[in-house]
């Protein structure tokens, strides 16, 4: 039996809420977003004092954050600063508007 495989052609705004939604799915990640919506930015120190867990693990996170262009990073050596990319951050909310609405 041979078997056919399907190209499905994703929109771009679909492929967008896909990955903004995998970002968005670990309670860390929320909390994350919520206190630099709160602080406008931080340092990577800065999140061990809000979140109780080890800084690698923060740096998982913000990994994923960041990959997915809701967050951003400045290197200011030894240290990272931490925003949210408000333009991302604006799309993702009007993607995800449109979508349950």
């Amino acid at each position: 039996m041979q078997r056919t495989t399907t190209i499905i052609d994703y929109s771009l705004q679909e492929e967008k809420i896909a990955r903004y939604a995998k970002a968005l799915s670990h309670p860390i990640r929320i909390r994350i977003l919520q206190f630099l919506d709160r602080q406008s930015c931080c340092f990577t120190g800065d999140f061990t004092e809000e979140i109780p867990m080890a800084q690698s693990t923060i740096s998982q996170h913000l990994k994923e954050l960041k990959e997915a262009g809701l967050i951003q990073g400045d290197v200011m050596p030894p240290r990272i600063k931490y925003c949210i990319n408000q333009a991302a951050w604006a799309e993702a909310k009007k993607y995800f508007n449109e979508f349950f609405q």
